[in-house]
């Protein structure tokens, strides 16, 4: 019986030893918490249909994911020292530089004709010249706001000054164009979608950015922590690069009912049409253009300088720097694109 006993102990031990090791080497990843907001793109459909996970695994990673409602949420988190990665706007990425040694290094939509200047049908205002004594609604501090300061002093050369220029949440936005309160807005889905149905676009941030410096969502790297996880910044980027080039090669096909829009919704909510639209408004650089002038190579630089000088005028941030070229990082996407 004692013989029995210990043989059965030991076996016992051996077999909880057994399962501490096989727990431990399960969890021999690295642990990494990855921002991301309810933007639609090739990024939210790889992250929905586990090509991140998978990458990251074979890499020795395991992303703890965490949708944010605002860039400015994700700010403080990467300020937290928290979360190393996270996705920001052009403005927003200008702003966090402040408190987080950080690097852009992925475009993820250049926001383009998501973001418009709508005139009410009937106001008279056919071009952004019209608008000049006229009342336009639109968010401060944000990419809408941006773009609409930067088309009227660079583009349209109207002085902002003889245009009322009304700081309006969106949902205030539609709200005041139903009263007739406002004659023009400058706003994104789903309250664009709404003016649209009685007013028309005069111009939008693809026009204004070709004419300018374009705004855009981004992904942004504590460079301490990319500098330290080489291996997870490869395989994240090459999943990017992938992503992106098959969404350019088979987009068309990313219909209301298709896995990828399915996927999204699942992931961020909405609807398969309203995902599918919100698509086609927004442009998606591949590894090679990502790599290239207009974006990680000098445009971005240039778009965050803009922004900066934008946020300061707006006391929002106390100065602009003098150069943002140290927080643009291309070498990522020049890799991946090979």
């Amino acid at each position: 019986m004692f013989y029995s006993n210990a043989l059965k102990t030991m076996a016992g031990a051996a077999t909880i030893a057994a399962g501490l090791l096989t727990s431990s080497l399960a969890r021999a990843e690295t642990d990494v918490i990855i921002g991301y907001q309810q933007i639609v793109g090739p990024f939210i459909a790889a992250i929905a249909d586990g090509r991140f996970d998978a990458a990251a695994k074979e890499a020795g990673y395991l992303v703890d994911w965490r949708q944010f409602s605002s860039g400015g949420d994700i700010s403080t988190a990467l300020a937290s020292g928290n979360v190393p990665i996270g996705v920001i706007g052009s403005t927003g990425t200008t702003a966090a530089t402040r408190g987080v040694d950080l690097e852009l290094f992925w475009i993820l939509d250049n926001i383009g004709k998501s973001e418009a200047l709508v005139a009410r049908e009937g106001s008279g205002i056919e071009k952004p010249e019209d608008l000049v004594g006229r009342s336009v609604g639109v968010p401060f501090v944000s990419t809408s706001h941006f773009h609409l300061l930067v088309g009227l002093e660079q583009v349209w050369k109207v002085d902002p000054r003889e245009v009322n220029i009304l700081n309006m949440k969106p949902p205030q936005i539609v709200a005041a164009w139903q009263r007739g309160d406002i004659d023009a807005a400058y706003v994104w889905p789903p309250a664009l979608s709404e003016l649209l149905k009685t007013g028309k676009v005069i111009s939008d941030s693809e026009a204004i950015g070709a004419a300018s410096v374009p705004t855009f969502d981004g992904l942004v790297v504590d460079k301490k922590w990319a500098a330290e996880n080489p291996k997870f910044m490869a395989a994240f980027t090459k999943v990017l690069a992938e992503a992106y080039a098959d969404y350019k090669a088979n987009g068309a096909s990313w219909t209301a009912d298709s896995a990828p829009v399915q996927n999204i919704v699942k992931l961020i909510g909405g609807d398969g049409a309203g995902t599918v639209e919100a698509l086609n408004l927004l442009s998606f650089p591949t590894a090679q253009e990502q790599a290239s002038e207009t974006w990680l190579g000098g445009g971005a630089v240039r778009a965050l300088s803009e922004s900066a000088k934008f946020l300061a005028d707006q006391k929002q941030i106390d100065k602009a720097l003098d150069d943002y070229t140290p927080y643009v990082n291309s070498a990522y996407a020049k890799e991946a694109s090979k």
